[in-house]
């Protein structure tokens, strides 16, 4: 071997281990970050486990078929009865967000036929939708409902009330289908960012709900 070759491959080996060692310390600060990332994904994931909800709120949104499906479930500082006052008071639903009026037009027996009209707005898209919803209030602890006629395809759904330690859990559980040119993807990243604000301020308004004098209802210690 030529004695000016070795100088070049003493300087080749060098630069190797150098380039080995770089990457191998490179490997451990990325190592290290993946590490530190999972380290704070878990902790936020323990934070928010721990933050308890308002009311104890779930909601779901998700597909179901062409349409969607949303259940929620919530605990009011209500007795049953209050609770369902409250789901029953028709008329009183105009004054949550999105329902422009409500109306009863029709009452036999346990069913009632209210006229609803919503008005929302998904982005830059209007929607409005009328409907007639037939009530059936099956107990005092059990109201299903059902579109007869409407702007919807289809909408229909139920209201569950159990008693609780700490008041009423209010159970819901809904379907619907709608007849738009908004894609569906929007209809359903709209109802996922506003179902929770909507039913949080349902169960506050339940909470804050006054009772008509002749409803028969004893007023609730839990606040």
């Amino acid at each position: 071997m030529c004695a000016s070759e070795c100088p070049q491959i003493v300087i080749i080996g060098i630069q190797n281990e150098i380039h080995t060692k770089n990457y191998w310390a490179l490997m451990a600060i990325f190592t290290k970050g993946i590490i530190f990332a999972l380290l704070l994904i878990a902790l936020r994931a323990n934070c928010a486990a721990a933050e308890i909800a308002p009311y104890d709120l779930k909601v779901f949104v998700g597909r179901s078929g062409a349409g969607f499906q949303v259940q929620v479930s919530y605990l009011a500082p209500v007795n049953e009865c209050e609770a369902y006052a409250f789901l029953t008071d028709y008329e009183g639903a105009k004054n949550m967000p999105g329902i422009r009026e409500s109306k009863v037009i029709d009452r036999v027996g346990n069913k009632v036929q209210v006229e609803r009209i919503v008005e929302e707005r998904v982005l830059f898209f209007p929607i409005n939708l009328r409907s007639i919803l037939e009530f059936s209030e099956v107990s005092d602890r059990r109201l299903d409902f059902t579109q007869l006629e409407g702007d919807a395809k289809a909408y229909k759904g139920s209201w569950v009330l159990e008693p609780e330690k700490n008041g009423t859990r209010f159970k819901h559980h809904a379907t619907f289908e709608l007849e738009t040119v908004i894609p569906l993807f929007l209809v359903k990243h709209f109802l996922e960012n506003n179902a929770n604000k909507r039913f949080e301020l349902m169960a506050d308004r339940a909470s804050q709900h006054r009772l008509e004098p002749n409803s028969g209802c004893k007023k609730s210690n839990f606040l």
